[in-house]
């Protein structure tokens, strides 16, 4: 295989959503550069890009594949991603090591809400985006009205390059208005018979082309000069127009292709070599110190791994994008995250589970290698005397959680084994051994994101797992000021023990002053604060300890022991054993003893007393509370408000994006947890949602009473 320059190399992100038909397309280019013989298809389960088990299981894609194309001296890097948005990390992955979008819409959909997921993920990116209707040949397809909704959505910056003569079982044909010229298809496909525009679509076209010249020659000064003496530019001067304008985001090209027949593919790949920006014309990527780094064949050698695949009778197969320099098979680089060293063996150029061994690849290639000793996912490999890394890829908060348990428990060390292998695969798998809730959670995208991590657990690793709903991370707090004393007395022969706290509790709040006196039962307590400790608890929220012990009642070596208690009460509430924060506790009295006294005495103390205070401070439970964003089609939109009131959440706002709605609520964490299979079954799988943390409340009262209910009812059956 020939090795490509920085200059020779594009790296294209292959995006849409599930069912847009990406993978079928990925045969057909595959199959027009010569890498295979014949067109797999996904129901035949033999496609290049669908090569894992879970993957052809399902008829989905579930991980990201790379291969590769070399097209008119060109090399194209492709990354299908998969379209489900349960597998959005596998997208947002490729988008960031890619320099190019393709998004394929659905010919009989038109844009759906993963249509605007991934587009919005390319606005985040500043990544150029060509749109590519796909489908064409489908009994419903209306190009019109898909262009249409296109521009709704995303804007006047969707510009036709091409429209198709007839859409349906008909579609053979497209006009092509940068070419000027009509395309049409034999039944199998292939290379088109390049025909003049027919007289009955030539007014059409031409007025296609002025819009498409116009919308390119926006992006350049001189090309807007000519464009305004001459009305009209050269074939040359539209594709660089059209390049400018993909790099600023200014301009959107829009394409025509039946994957399936193969009709369209190779002018898409044509237009990929020709027209898209090579790597070195997009902005530099950044390390973690912030310094760009140029993609410099000659420069200092640094390769970044942002993926990882586990395959049967390989192991780990490792994915990396050559940030600087040439990459060699024998060269020994070291783990800028790791510290450790690596000999890479031998690297290959990629076309799904098929590897071509290559002697190098150049800065701004994709290339992946096995058999490395210590490289994770997002790890990157150096020369010597470079400290390079490489953290920019930032995946989104998770959906759907379930705590995962081993059904013989002999195999819990073989499944969190596991479960650490397939994170590295997709980093959207989440695994949180959690010491509060005493539970292991995985945390993924959505309820087929984990229903394929348990499927692999069991089919790939052969361990039986159970899922069940995790518990709730709730909080207790108090809601008023109250003081109690306890007396920890001891005596069984020799020394004893001996010591005796009295304290105070109130709520706590940012900013609040210090304490000068309180009143309970008609007595006053005055204050004088000697001592002060702000903790910021690892769970949230605060914990303020005072010390205001005059006349010497409690010695001050024993105030870290008193401390000590109050914080392992902290760690169990009294009224769900939940943790408890803001809270301000104020220790003003007490009594010791000079032989008995010890800190484990105080420490009983402080834990009995501070306990007793708790329950008569009136506390109260709360509940973590999530922002909610669900993208829904507007003819849903009664349906899934109603259903967010039945959950309690508060409706926030409303507004419109393209032909959809989006509304922000807050909901409690306990209502999502079904929430991604009852939104996809209310809307049949045509909305989308995010969450992000928000607050922690107090519960409804009678929830706050079942609750405790519970937690006694789980006392008693432990006893």
């Amino acid at each position: 295989m020939k090795v490509y320059q920085t200059k020779e190399i594009k790296n294209i992100a292959l995006i849409g959503s599930a069912g847009s038909g990406k993978t079928t397309l990925v045969e057909s280019m595959l199959f027009e550069a010569g890498v295979i013989k014949r067109r797999g298809t996904v129901e035949g389960k033999n496609t290049v890009s669908d090569y894992f088990p879970v993957e052809q299981e399902y008829g989905y894609s579930v991980f990201p594949t790379v291969v590769h194309v070399e097209w008119n001296n060109k090399k194209l890097n492709i990354i299908d991603c998969p379209g489900s948005d349960d597998f959005v990390g596998g997208s947002i992955t490729a988008l960031n090591v890619t320099d190019q979008a393709v998004l394929v819409v659905n010919g009989q959909y038109g844009p759906e809400v993963g249509t605007m997921n991934a587009f919005r993920n390319t606005e985040k990116l500043n990544k150029p985006v060509i749109f590519l209707i796909n489908q064409l040949d489908r009994e419903h397809c209306d190009f019109d009205t898909v262009m249409s909704n296109l521009r709704d959505t995303f804007g006047s910056n969707c510009v036709q390059v091409q429209y198709p003569v007839a859409t349906g079982p008909a579609f053979n044909s497209v006009i092509d208005v940068l070419l000027m010229k009509k395309l049409t298809w034999k039944a199998e496909g292939g290379a088109p018979t390049v025909e003049d525009i027919p007289a009955d679509q030539q007014d059409k076209a031409e007025e296609l082309h002025a819009a498409l010249v116009e919308a390119a020659a926006e992006n350049d000064e001189t090309l807007m000069e000519k464009f305004f003496e001459e009305e009209n530019l050269s074939e040359d001067e539209i594709r660089e127009g059209i390049r400018k304008g993909l790099i600023a985001r200014s301009m959107f090209p829009v394409f025509c292709v039946c994957g399936q027949k193969d009709m369209g593919v190779r002018r898409l790949m044509e237009f990929l070599g020709n027209v898209v920006p090579f790597v070195d014309e997009m902005p530099k990527v950044k390390n973690s110190k912030g310094e760009e780094i140029t993609p410099d064949a000659n420069g200092p050698e640094s390769l970044f791994f942002f993926k990882t695949g586990l395959e049967p009778h390989i192991g780990e197969v490792t994915y990396f994008k050559v940030m600087s320099g040439t990459v060699k098979p024998g060269d020994d680089l070291t783990n800028a995250d790791r510290g450790s060293k690596e000999r890479l063996g031998q690297i290959f150029a990629c076309a799904g589970a098929n590897r071509i061994a290559v002697d190098e690849l150049k800065a701004g290639d994709i290339g992946c290698t096995v058999k490395l000793k210590d490289v994770k996912t997002g790890n990157t490999l150096n020369a010597k005397d470079v400290d390079w890394s490489f953290n920019y890829i930032k995946y989104p908060n998770s959906k759907y959680s379930r705590a995962i348990k081993a059904v013989s428990e002999s195999d819990t060390e073989k499944m969190m084994a596991a479960l650490m292998r397939m994170r590295q695969e997709d980093p959207t798998w989440v695994v949180e051994l959690s010491k509060e809730l005493k539970q292991t959670i995985v945390h993924g995208q959505g309820e087929f994101h984990l229903r394929t991590l348990k499927w692999r657990m069991e089919n790939n690793e052969k361990i039986a797992v159970t899922y069940e709903e995790p518990k709730i991370p709730y909080r207790e707090t108090i809601t008023k000021a109250s003081r109690a004393d306890y007396r920890h007395k001891k005596q069984s022969g020799g020394a004893g023990q001996f010591g005796e706290v009295h304290l105070i509790v109130e709520p706590y709040t940012e900013g609040m002053p210090d304490p000068v006196v309180y009143k309970f039962g008609g007595q006053e307590f005055k204050m004088n604060i000697k001592s002060k400790e702000e903790i910021d608890l690892e769970w949230g929220g605060k914990l303020v300890f005072l010390n205001s012990v005059v006349g010497g009642a409690i010695d001050t070596r024993f105030m870290p022991a008193i401390l000590k208690g109050v914080m392992e009460r902290m760690e169990t509430g009294p009224l769900t054993g939940s943790y408890a924060r803001d809270v301000r506790v104020v220790v003003y009295d007490g009594k010791m003893h000079p032989v008995d006294s010890n800190e484990l005495s105080f420490m009983l103390a402080a834990r009995n007393a501070f306990s007793k205070a708790f329950r008569e401070a009136g506390p109260k439970v709360l509940e973590p509370i999530y922002d909610l964003e669900v993208l829904v089609p507007g003819d849903y939109m009664g349906d899934v408000m109603s259903d967010l009131q039945g959950r309690r959440a508060i409706i926030m706002g409303m507004d419109s994006e393209g032909t959809y709605q989006k509304l922000s609520a807050k909901i409690p964490l306990k209502e999502l947890a079904s929430y991604s299979i009852a939104l996809s079954s209310l809307t049949g799988g045509r909305a989308s949602f995010s969450t992000s943390f928000s607050s922690y409340e107090l519960v409804p009262n009678d929830i706050q009473q079942q609750l405790i209910k519970d937690h006694e009812a789980e006392l008693a059956e432990e006893n």
